[in-house]
């Protein structure tokens, strides 16, 4: 049982948030500096396996690298209705990247390895190989499974492609008309995860986007090998599954919709709740989702309007992991 008192300590181990009051099912915290006062849900984010590939994209600039990035991680939101789910996963200096150029990484996610190596083909041949200056290199290099990718890339070359090496790294130079687009021979392919979430419930719409983009900005400011596949960040159409009226694999989550508050018998918000966001994570492992959802939380807590923040889940039946609001929260 949380008592009142205990505390939540912040990446740079300063005291933020405190416990101010608890009851069955949620404690409440309080921030030291803005005194906003957030109810947490004691409730979890429902996680499930995907396949991941991570990319490489370097350029002659990062203006160039994120260019390329942000074209091949679009239309990548959820699996539900997109062909994949995608997103960037940070800036990497050149002093670290295989040609020294400046580099960012992306990750994509699909069901299965045949639609993965698939959305992997395409992107990087119609998003990366498109975008002036750009390489692909594998960044998954301790990966047991690999795919094929850039070998099947090496076709566009029409046989003029040579094969050639970066570093200690195999790959295929195919001339294009800018010069040559070179990329690695196989990616590596593994278990992922995808759907870790949590739900910000605000009093107004300015408050809520405000705490859902100072999660986003924390989690990619904080975290490494996590992806954040909605647009900024934020979700702004949670779904849950199904429908209760057509027959759709997902349907409008509508106990979290604020206009619904008085005409569904199910519904979750408070009286004084008008808006909702839903931050979604995606990563390579379940514990780099479960500290990007901690450092979420935290910035979220803090911004004057927020309310109350849940978590997305159905009962165990989605995914085999879960993520413990009270666990990523950190409090001991």
């Amino acid at each position: 049982m949380l008592k009142k008192g205990m505390e939540s300590k912040s990446a740079g181990g300063a005291t933020e948030l405190e416990v101010v009051d608890h009851g069955e099912g949620w404690f409440k915290v309080q921030h030291r500096q803005t005194g906003n006062i957030c109810a947490i849900m004691d409730t979890f984010a429902e996680m499930f396996p995907l396949w991941a590939g991570r990319i490489l994209i370097t350029a002659c600039s990062e203006r160039w690298a994120l260019t390329a990035a942000a074209t091949a991680t679009g239309f990548a939101t959820s699996v539900i209705m997109s062909p994949a789910e995608a997103g960037v996963e940070g800036i990497v200096p050149p002093e670290k990247t295989p040609d020294n150029r400046a580099g960012v990484l992306i990750q994509i996610y699909n069901r299965n390895r045949f639609e993965l190596k698939n959305q992997m083909i395409l992107r990087i041949g119609q998003c990366i190989m498109t975008c002036p200056t750009a390489s692909a290199f594998d960044a998954m290099p301790n990966a047991k499974r690999k795919l094929k990718v850039g070998r099947s890339l090496r076709l566009f070359g029409d046989g003029f492609q040579k094969k050639g090496m970066v570093g200690n790294r195999k790959v295929w130079k195919i001339p294009i008309m800018e010069g040559e687009f070179i990329v690695e021979d196989v990616f590596g392919a593994a278990n992922a995860v995808a759907g870790g979430n949590f739900l910000i419930l605000a009093k107004d719409g300015s408050s809520g986007l405000k705490a859902a983009e100072v999660a986003a900005k924390a989690i990619k400011n904080k975290t490494s090998g996590v992806i954040l596949p909605f647009p900024g960040g934020i979700c702004r159409s949670g779904s849950k599954a199904g429908s209760l009226k057509y027959k759709l694999q997902a349907s409008t989550n509508h106990p979290f919709c604020p206009q619904l508050k008085t005409l569904v018998p199910d519904s979750q918000l408070p009286e004084n709740v008008n808006c909702v966001y839903e931050v979604v994570i995606n990563g390579l492992t379940v514990e780099a989702v479960k500290r990007a959802m901690g450092e979420g939380i935290r910035a979220a807590a803090k911004i004057l309007g927020v309310v109350r923040i849940s978590a997305g889940n159905y009962g165990g039946k989605l995914g085999p992991y879960k993520a413990f609001l009270k666990e990523v929260f950190e409090l001991t």
